[in-house]
């Protein structure tokens, strides 16, 4: 039983050790750079050190490389410290001195960073940036800036395709389908977005098109994105079973193609028996 509590214990002990060290490399940064702004993230404070930590350390990345991508990303990071500083902010500190101030100061300064990162972003005219704006926060002329792209080149990737989905949902069901079946052909191996299973499951479901709708599901939950439980399938599109069987083949031919970056449209049945 001791032996058993000290497993237990050991990697506990892993965690906080890193969590230490982690917090003096952090420290350390931050004393190195003062142009990263820590005194302005109540770098004191108990609460939220893991998405101060984690903005920080990403405050240094946007200094190496202020891409677009790595603005979005900050954008992410202030949003979740952000977030975690107004429940923060609703907890009664046993010690008074002033830090509820400093915790409001810090929440004020993540808005003012929101603001700053969308009106450096606002600068640019690639479509991830365009995307951002739009869905982030509802900037219609960046929305109908990006919507004038389609059919370029400029969104032939996985992610804008997904992108554009995201804006038909509610139009067009058959264009639905097509960029998110098309954003899976333009995937690789490393980056495939899993949320598109289950949006290709729930449109063709609604598009009474079961077979697919059935598929898309089992290949969702290959990628351990649970959908519904099996049984539930079973009730749900009350196939026989030998059709359960063919369609779960299928779906397994699926999920290898998609594993290998090899996905293609085409490859699915046109027609289901």
């Amino acid at each position: 039983m001791k032996i058993a509590k000290l497993f237990i214990a050991l990697p506990s002990l892993i965690v906080l050790s890193g969590c230490f060290e982690d917090r003096r490399n952090t420290e350390q940064l931050c004393n190195d750079r003062p142009e990263l702004r820590c005194e302005q993230l109540n770098i004191n404070d108990g609460q939220c050190r893991l998405p101060r930590t984690d903005l920080i350390w990403h405050r240094f990345e946007v200094h190496k490389s202020g891409s677009d991508a790595n603005k979005i990303k900050e954008y992410a990071l202030v949003s979740e410290y952000k977030r975690c500083l107004e429940l923060a902010s609703q907890i009664q500190p046993i010690d008074q001195n002033n830090v509820k101030q400093k915790r409001f100061d810090a929440l004020m300064h993540s808005s003012e960073e929101q603001e700053r990162i969308v009106s450096e972003l606002s600068l640019s005219r690639s479509p991830e940036t365009l995307y951002f704006l739009w869905s982030q926060t509802g900037d219609e002329d960046a929305q109908r800036e990006f919507l004038q792209m389609e059919g370029s080149p400029k969104l032939e990737t996985a992610e804008m395709q997904y992108a554009l989905a995201t804006f038909y949902t509610n139009r067009n069901q058959e264009k639905t389908l097509q960029l998110l079946n098309h954003a899976l052909e333009l995937s690789g191996r490393s980056n495939i977005n899993t949320e598109i299973f289950k949006s290709l499951a729930s449109t063709y479901y609604r598009e009474n098109q079961r077979e697919l709708a059935y598929i898309w599901a089992k290949v969702a939950e290959s990628f351990e994105i649970q959908i519904v439980s099996d049984k539930e399938l079973q009730l749900l599109y009350g196939f026989k079973k030998d059709k359960f069987q063919k369609l779960d083949a299928i779906a397994d031919d699926v999920e290898e193609m998609v594993r290998a970056g090899k996905y293609m449209q085409s490859s699915l049945p046109a027609k289901f028996d």
